[in-house]
């Protein structure tokens, strides 16, 4: 059974940075697809950023580069930098993982089993 532990949210004003942490056990995640979501207040679930098994990744447009996504195997560790924070960033951030999923699904939020309890982010103007 994987766990998944989110970490590093908190507040901070627009234009800072935060780098969210999600520390997996359970398994090894180095054949897993991740993911990290988010969701606001009244807003459904937004897919952000996945990574595969080999690293190949990919961010939602809408985020236009201010965020990345990293693993490290070793450490069983998922991450996500974020920069150039704004207040519409402000959400709930989830991390995901599943042993495999379709190429043109990995930022749907149904594709994946395993969830984090979610770490909290909030950015004021």
């Amino acid at each position: 059974q994987v766990q998944l532990v989110e970490s590093g949210g908190g507040s901070v004003q627009a234009g800072g940075s935060l780098r969210l942490s999600c520390a997996a056990s359970g398994a090894s995640l180095s054949n897993y697809c991740m993911a990290w979501f988010r969701q606001a207040p009244g807003k459904e679930r937004e897919g952000v950023a996945h990574i595969d098994s080999d690293g190949r990744s990919r961010h939602a447009k809408s985020l236009k580069g201010r965020f990345t996504i990293s693993r490290d195997d070793a450490t069983n560790t998922l991450y996500l930098q974020m920069n150039s924070l704004k207040p519409e960033d402000t959400a709930m951030y989830y991390c995901a993982a599943n042993f495999f999923v379709d190429r043109g699904k990995r930022l749907w939020g149904t594709e994946y089993s395993y969830w984090g309890q979610g770490t909290q982010v909030t950015v004021s103007s």
